[in-house]
């Protein structure tokens, strides 16, 4: 499990290295998607922790796309309320006219402006988004935007791979993300039993991965979350190196385009 995520933060640096050669004052965003389940929430703060480490000024920070969710009082003006209720992060569930404008301001702005940038952010307690609950400060070089539709082919949403540095895209088996889903929602008590927790995880959840894998703008990097039997805990695994161990063959995986939208491979970052 370390050992992806260290893979992934290899990445992370080199996309930044790459970028900030070009505009050295650049904001660097990353967006990572993927459909419910497939522990890019854990994955996208992991890799920021393991980055701002032994580091003496946070730089890197991730922000989840949860805030841009329309709030309760707009859904009550929908004209299929009811279904707005149930299908709560289905992609037209969300702003995405805002989260669109906001993540082009992010793009434009600079390191070296000391102006802080905020984002809303999401409420559990109460069930809706918080404006400006978030700080993006002037130490924050490097951004990893975390959500399930930052990769939908659908306007706007589509818009946004065009705006960012870098694409990824963690997947999970069906399957496993349907069990994962529904123990979470026992944990936090949205529901008392695992049957009733797999019915809502089928009519909402699963909904929106099918959706989000068959409307998928091509990511430049491809990660698939699995679990092992043995143990039964949760890793990633990356497709293109899951087997490497040289430390060569690794860098150079790393650098494999892997959607048609890439020209280039992102540099191996300055020793």
């Amino acid at each position: 499990m370390e050992y992806t995520y260290g893979l992934m933060a290899h990445r992370a640096r080199n996309t930044f290295s790459f970028a900030r050669k070009i505009n050295p004052v650049k904001r660097v965003i990353i967006a990572l998607a993927g459909p419910p389940g497939s522990g890019k929430s854990t994955a996208a703060q992991r890799v920021v922790d393991l980055l701002n480490q032994d580091q003496s000024e946070q730089w890197v920070q991730v922000l989840p796309m949860d805030g841009f969710h329309y709030p309760r009082s707009t859904l009550d003006e929908f004209s299929n309320r009811t279904e707005a209720y149930a299908r709560r992060g289905a992609d037209w569930t969300f702003d995405a006219t805002k989260l669109l404008g906001f993540i082009q301001n992010l793009t434009k702005s600079k390191t070296t402006s000391m102006d802080v940038i905020l984002a809303p952010g999401f409420d559990h307690a109460a069930k809706d988004p918080c404006p400006n609950a978030v700080e993006i400060g002037p130490s924050i070089s490097l951004v990893i935007l975390e959500g399930s539709w930052l990769l939908l082919d659908e306007q706007p949403w589509s818009q946004i791979p065009l705006l960012v540095d870098d694409t990824w895209f963690i997947d999970v088996d069906p399957k496993l993300a349907r069990r994962r889903i529904a123990q979470r929602h026992v944990r936090a008590g949205i529901e008392t039993d695992m049957s009733n927790a797999l019915g809502r995880t089928d009519t909402n959840d699963m909904i929106n991965g099918e959706k989000i894998r068959s409307c998928l703008v091509p990511p430049r990097f491809r990660i698939q979350s699995i679990e092992t039997q043995q143990k039964l805990s949760r890793r990633l695994t990356l497709l293109t190196v899951s087997r490497q161990r040289n430390q060569e063959e690794i860098e150079q995986a790393l650098n494999l385009q892997l959607g048609p939208v890439v020209t280039e491979p992102v540099p191996r970052a300055s020793a």
